[in-house]
């Protein structure tokens, strides 16, 4: 056990306590606590720029990156547009938090909070609603789970050139309907990086790829890890 423990300190409440590169490092502690010389990493939205991230200050631990509706964290990169004016609407409409002690109550708000980052036609409620439910039982914590992102301090690599991963086997999976990320956010990823392949997903917005385009998805995955 000793080996997984950490330094406990404490912050004003609402101030960030980790950064990326806390979060960069706890991926680095995990592969060599489970004694993995080499992983293939994927990350999705924010982890998608946590594992841009890793990648640039860790390359040595990647065997291949896949990168999910996520943006570039080049700051060379410019010019990328912003949220739909729909996902903008939906930001500022407020939203009272639930009981995050009842199932139910914790349940409705997740979905909620899900139904503008969806691609037309991809909404699945029943499934996001299971989904839901097993999050909420298996997290400790489901408020601070629910809210984490927002308290992350944001820092960077020491070198954010994403032409650095030049050589290393990279694949960019974006939604052609991402209201956070626009498509034009995957397509600018895929050329910073040299040798990255893109795969659209028509109609799918910010989330987990629907049912649908899992075959297609799961094949590009086989191919591009045991490529490598």
């Amino acid at each position: 056990m000793g080996a997984w423990l950490r330094a406990t300190t404490s912050y004003p409440p609402g101030v960030p306590g980790y950064t990326g590169a806390d979060l960069v490092s706890d991926a680095v502690a995990v592969l060599d606590g489970l004694g993995i010389v080499r992983a293939h990493v994927v990350g999705l939205s924010m982890g998608g720029g946590i594992a841009q991230y890793l990648a640039l200050e860790h390359r040595d631990r990647l065997a291949t990156l896949t990168l999910m509706s996520t943006s570039p964290i080049d700051p060379g990169v410019e010019g990328l547009p912003g949220m739909t004016p729909e996902l903008q609407a939906a930001f500022a409409e407020e939203s009272a938090e639930p009981d995050w002690h009842n199932r139910d109550a914790v349940i409705d708000h997740i979905v909620e909070g899900e139904r503008p980052y969806a691609g037309p036609g991809n909404f699945d409620e029943p499934r996001l609603r299971a989904i839901a439910g097993r999050v909420f039982d298996r997290t400790n914590d489901i408020a601070a789970s629910m809210t984490n992102h927002f308290l992350l301090d944001s820092d960077g690599p020491s070198d954010p050139r994403l032409s650095r991963l030049e050589g290393l086997p990279t694949l960019v999976v974006h939604g052609t309907a991402d209201p956070l990320c626009p498509l034009a956010h995957g397509r600018a990823l895929a050329g910073a990086i040299p040798g990255a392949r893109l795969i659209e997903l028509h109609d799918v917005g910010h989330q987990l790829p629907p049912p649908h385009t899992w075959e297609r998805l799961i094949d590009t995955l086989i191919d591009h890890t045991t490529e490598a």
